[in-house]
């Protein structure tokens, strides 16, 4: 299982939120580019990064930073205000490896189609945000009224491999991963699962390994001292 720490950006600073909601948004980091390099020296290969500026209103804000952080050797998957093919080039150019699309896979689900055909399916993700099963848009903050589940299978028919399934309720709660979901997403697809969203230690960790999922984004548990990454590198295999 292939673990994500996580770093979100807004105003070019590390911060988290809680459920998602931007009057919540608080710093949890000095340096994007040193924990990026803590990350690395715990084992990790891999990293998640949203641009919460590009989430919410499309405007971009952070690409020198993310830049940067390309450069410390781990492959970067960003998302955050990817809305057309250029978008997607600009963020590769940066050195990202793979782009995750959120909004603007229920909006123009043609977009994902076009990366699809461009770039091949490994470096290109749908983002999936869910409050109460239904897809949630722009940061989290509407609602599409879509089913998550029948919206997965929708991007599945189009050809996408990688899923992030957030379960909006859970992040940034450490209340722990959304199991059920997950387990009803799985049965559901039979595309690499990313999950994300009430990670809180170590435990859950092997649970969520035990599950079969591709991946696991692990956010506010590091930032705040309640998950052991080394340990959790160890027992998840090859990365």
């Amino acid at each position: 299982m292939i673990l994500f720490p996580a770093i979100d950006l807004k105003d070019g600073k590390v911060v988290r939120l809680y459920k998602g909601d931007f009057s919540t948004v608080h710093q949890v980091a000095d340096d994007p580019v040193e924990t990026a390099r803590q990350f690395l020296a715990s084992g990790c290969t891999h990293l998640h990064m949203v641009d919460l500026d590009g989430a919410r209103d499309g405007q971009r804000k952070n690409s020198g930073i993310v830049r940067s952080v390309c450069q410390v050797g781990l492959k970067v998957e960003l998302g955050g205000g990817i809305r057309t093919p250029e978008d997607a080039k600009a963020v590769f150019d940066l050195g990202v490896y793979r782009c995750v699309i959120g909004s603007a896979a229920v909006s123009h689900p043609e977009l994902v189609e076009t990366l699809l055909k461009e770039w091949g399916p490994d470096r290109v993700a749908v983002g999936i945000d869910a409050k109460d099963g239904l897809v949630r848009t722009a940061g989290w903050e509407e609602n599409s009224g879509l089913d998550a589940v029948a919206f997965a299978r929708q991007m599945e028919k189009l050809g996408v491999r990688h899923i992030i399934f957030t379960d909006i309720d859970s992040d940034g709660t450490l209340s722990g991963p959304a199991y059920r979901s997950l387990e009803e997403l799985q049965r559901a697809v039979g595309c690499q699962i990313t999950a994300s969203g009430g990670v809180s230690c170590n435990e859950e960790l092997r649970c969520l390994k035990e599950m079969g999922l591709y991946g696991v984004i692990i956010g506010k548990a590091w930032y705040a001292g309640k998950i052991d990454l080394k340990l959790a590198v160890e027992e998840a295999g090859e990365q």
